[in-house]
């Protein structure tokens, strides 16, 4: 990749990295917090200008890097004009947010957290704005809503703030999930996942026959992170968030992603008669009711939360015409409706934090009071109300003539006439803020005396609020070029529409139509009053009802699901998986058809009928015999030892090796726990239930006998070829069992390690908390008088075991030796050498034997898991994939030449681990019997003769 290609990159995870930082800056001060926040905002904005250049000139800068390629998943990303402009907005109004929060937040604010989840949630919508993958999208996509729960409910003392967080997140994660099932259908449709390929694809994908499902799913996912009717109802709940959130995510970035989905995938879904009526007429809905329900709200971040909506609304049905003019003047307006809605919306910020209150009939007056305020606040409203020589006039008048030409379902009035009422009550709710809150007689009532802010807060919306002016005059020359780029990426490049970025229009449509909506505005102010009781007296539903019904309707269901099937009975739990296991595989088998037997049956030699009489004889009496427990388990005992001697007929040593080996430590830990448990189990299942669960296990064990069966009698192609060719050449070591285990599996064994010494790790905190709760009384109560065996330490056991110890560290050692070319390894290793070890704790017992070998045992788990990840990773030094190894040959005179192996460090991280984990089993197991009062060994139990003749002399 070139520099280019480099800085792109590192825009993408510049505000994760930098969201470590406010959490530990936090220490030094809240200014510095702030500081180190705003750095990697600064920092991505100085690296996306340089990029600026290049992308205005007409050029795309692309970066990829496979990340997994089978899956279709790249970490790759493009900058083009439309990634660009929003890019920009995040990161622009992102730094001024962080400047504008230093000062709105209180010294009691947890400002570090703040911080930190704002450049999560910049870093999360910076991944959708710039990523060249769909499957990346998502994922960030998803991180987008995860985040903004975090930002909404930032106040937690605040009910309303917590409710309207898992709003938010039920509503736009639902609306993810759909989105995902679209995405992936298109990209199945175009047989790629990057974007950039789907969006050259737009003829293939509007040809297809999933184009309508696709398309669906997908303005889910946008319609609901955009609050378009009838998800919109989520938005004003979570303006319960501090207003910096509100500024940030509720007018310049989270609510836009959704717009911004439907921009980028203009080119490969707009132009249809499905995309029409859909988008535009959801559009226009919501444009329409989203300003009718601003009109009548009292809250003023309720009043700009639904305001947004209706803009929202507007943006989507403009995308929804399907022209390329109106896909242009969408992208006018985003900047636009930034400009002014975060202004207004930090202005209400500095309304609230200065009166302590958000309520505008509490308000007024406070023209003379906060001069300040009253000009950012005044010049925003007015941007938004579409007044000339402000920026959101241009583009006003710019869509209301695009709605004068859109014919819907063959009317050529219903679109320019509801574009019409949805900017008359724009002009309504606009002059409302103004009127009502600024102008009228100071009060004395207020609930805090206010005044306007220091520099810091009104700082941010001051700068933007120049931006609205500045545009609104010389729009051309400020916004045109970005504009143009941005437009052409949307309409998937071509020629450019004609259009014209100027105050002045000409005698138009749209000025006739703009007229009325700002006489109409203002006499709709004027009878403000009787219509806000008219319509506060009016039935109308409620959005917050009707969601809070369905979540309890599904709670409840979901509840009584699982108080139906999770009852804490593991039978029924396994009744459901076999049954379920067992029809899914009657489906599948019925819908297909096995190919002809290929494969004779071999005779059955006598051994093999005995032992395989042997092995069913053995499952009958666990069957028959599970009540006794010691029974039962030497019954499991004799069925390990009956597969294993299977493994040695079919010619698997390892196998074999692997299974006698854990079938031994697994019998020996369980004999030991067994002693402290009673010798029969109770009857817990009825007789009905009994047969019920028999017949179950009969029906799946004949399905997976058949199944078996079936394979058996087939030639079936597998990866064992590869394995077996492969083994000596790619992994150095020609017992393949071993080589895939260290190498082209290796990755599964590495987790089975960490696997195995969790579990370790988790009985040793069970039986730490057992040993310090309830049932502590009951084993100290334990009496060790009765029914113990007057010799806990046979002489012949001990001595065997004391000479059988070197012998089994030496076997250990040559198995893990040997183990990459002949029948062995790390984990059969550790596991003779873990016998060899509980043979000394049961000859000699724990304390005695525990003395003399000083493990420790947490640590030996650690080392393994460390050392095994080490030899992994060491394969990315050279280009490798993780836990690839390598192998050369070696001649030291007068050493014969020999082979060393990467792998070898491998297998010593899995030896440690195992005989790590097993004996911190038998530690904490041991723990019990000493914790009750057995008594320990202090001598090494050798040979006595003297004491022999004390003990004859007392018998005499």
């Amino acid at each position: 990749m070139d520099g280019a290609n480099n800085l792109l990159f590192i825009i993408a995870i510049t505000p994760f990295i930098g969201a470590l930082l406010p959490g530990i800056m936090i220490r030094a001060g809240r200014a510095t917090c702030a500081t180190f926040a705003a750095a990697p905002t600064v920092l991505a904005l100085a690296m996306l200008a340089v990029l600026t250049p290049d992308v205005m000139a007409g050029n795309v800068i692309q970066a990829e890097v496979n990340w997994l390629p089978q899956l279709g998943l790249s970490a790759s990303f493009f900058l083009d004009g439309l990634g660009l402009l929003f890019a920009g907005m995040i990161l622009g109004v992102g730094l001024l947010i962080i400047i504008y929060a230093r000062y709105y937040l209180s010294p009691e604010d947890p400002m570090g957290q703040f911080y930190t989840y704002l450049l999560l949630f910049q870093g999360a919508m910076l991944g959708i704005v710039l990523s060249d993958n769909i499957l990346l999208l998502l994922i960030f996509w998803e991180l987008t809503s995860l985040s903004s729960f975090l930002l909404i409910g930032f106040w937690k003392h605040l009910p309303e703030g917590r409710q309207g967080a898992r709003m938010a997140l039920a509503v736009t994660g639902s609306g993810g999930l759909a989105m995902i099932g679209g995405m992936l259908i298109l990209g199945n449709i175009v047989g790629s996942y990057n974007l950039t390929d789907i969006l050259a694809a737009g003829d293939i994908i509007k040809a297809s026959e999933w184009y309508l499902p696709a398309l669906i799913l997908i303005l889910l996912g946008a319609f609901t992170k955009s609050a378009q009717f009838p998800f919109h109802f989520w938005l004003p709940h979570a303006m319960a968030a501090p207003t910096p959130v509100s500024a940030y995510l509720h007018s310049a970035t989270m609510v836009k992603a959704g717009v911004f989905l439907m921009a980028r995938m203009w080119p490969a879904l707009a132009g249809t008669p499905e995309w029409f009526y859909i988008v535009a007429t959801t559009g226009l809905i919501t444009m329409v009711i989203g300003a009718l329900i601003a009109l009548f709200k009292d809250d003023l971040k309720a009043l700009l939360a639904f305001s947004t909506v209706s803009h929202l609304g507007l943006l989507t049905m403009l995308l929804g015409f399907g022209t390329k003019l109106a896909a242009v003047v969408a992208v006018f307006h985003i900047i636009n409706h930034l400009t002014f809605k975060a202004t207004l919306f930090m202005t209400a910020g500095i309304i609230d934090h200065e009166t302590h209150t958000r309520d505008i009939k509490a308000l007024g007056g406070l023209r003379k009071l906060m001069p300040i305020t009253f000009v950012i606040g005044t010049v925003a409203a007015l941007s938004m109300a579409g007044i000339p020589l402000f920026n959101g006039f241009l583009s006003k008048e710019m869509m209301l003539e695009e709605a004068s030409h859109t014919v819907w379902a063959g009317s050529h009035h219903a679109v320019p006439i509801l574009a019409t009422v949805g900017a008359l009550l724009s002009v309504a709710y606009s002059f409302r803020f103004i009127v009502h809150v600024f102008f009228g007689p100071v009060r004395d009532d207020y609930p805090s005396k206010p005044h306007d802010p220091p520099v810091g807060m009104w700082l941010s919306p001051a700068l933007l609020m120049v931006l609205v002016v500045v545009i609104g005059v010389l729009p051309a020359a400020i916004v045109g070029p970005l504009v143009a780029v941005a437009g052409e990426a949307v309409i998937g490049g071509g020629k450019m529409p004609y259009y014209s970025l100027k105050i002045w229009h000409g005698i138009t449509p749209a000025l006739y139509m703009s007229i009325i909506a700002i006489i109409g505005g203002l006499l709709l102010l004027a009878m403000h009053r009787p219509l806000d009781r008219l319509w506060n007296a009016l039935p109308r539903p409620e959005a917050k009802a009707m969601f809070d019904a369905l979540v309890a309707a599904m709670a409840s269901l979901s509840r009584t699901i699982t108080e139906t099937l999770h009852t804490g009975a593991i039978s029924r739990y396994l009744s459901i998986f076999v049954v379920a296991t067992v029809a899914l595989g009657l489906i599948a088998a019925s819908g297909s058809s096995l190919p002809p037997v290929t494969r004779e049956m071999l005779p059955v030699p006598g051994v093999v009928l005995i032992g395989w009489v042997v092995l069913i004889t053995a499952i009958g009496s666990v069957f028959f015999m599970h009540r006794s427990r010691f029974r039962a388990l030497v019954m499991i005992g004799v069925i390990g030892l009956m597969i294993s001697s299977g493994f040695v007929y079919l010619s698997a040593p390892d196998l074999a090796l692997t299974q006698i080996s854990v079938e031994t430590v697994t019998i020996m830990l369980l004999l030991l726990a067994l002693h402290f448990l009673p010798k029969d189990t109770p009857i817990e299942s009825s007789r009905a239930l009994r047969i019920r669960d028999g017949v179950i296990a009969l029906i799946g064990g004949v399905g997976v006998a058949a199944m078996t069966y079936a394979f058996l009698l087939r030639d079936v192609s597998t990866i064992s070829d590869y394995h077996l060719a492969n083994a000596k050449t790619g992994g150095g070591g020609t017992n393949v069992v071993n080589v895939i285990l260290v190498d082209f599996r290796g990755y599964d064994t590495y987790g089975e390690i960490i696997v195995l010494g969790v579990a370790g790790l988790i009985i040793f905190a069970v039986m730490e908390a057992l040993l310090n709760g309830p049932a502590a009384r009951r084993l100290r109560n334990m009496d060790y008088s009765q029914d113990r065996s007057r010799d806990r330490h046979p002489l012949m056991m001990v001595i065997a075991t004391r000479l059988l110890m070197p012998i089994a560290v030496l076997v250990g050692a040559y198995i893990f030796l040997r183990g990459h070319n002949q029948p062995g390894g790390g984990f059969v290793a550790g596991l003779i050498i873990s016998i060899a070890l509980l043979m000394q704790y049961m000859a000699s017992g724990f304390a005695w034997a525990q003395a003399r070998q000083k493990m420790e045992y947490h640590g030996m788990i650690g080392w393994g898991v460390v050392i095994a990840g080490l030899t992994g990773t060491a394969a990315w030094l050279f280009g490798a994939p993780f836990l690839t190894s390598t192998f050369g040959y070696f001649h030291f005179p007068p050493i014969e030449e020999f082979e060393l192996a990467s792998a070898m460090a491998f297998d010593l991280g899995v030896f440690l681990a195992v005989l790590g984990a097993v004996m911190l089993m038998l530690y904490s197991l041991s723990r019990i019997a000493r914790f009750a009062g057995e008594t320990v060994n202090v001598e090494p139990m050798d040979y006595d003769p003297t004491n022999r003749v004390e003990l004859l002399k007392e018998d005499d």
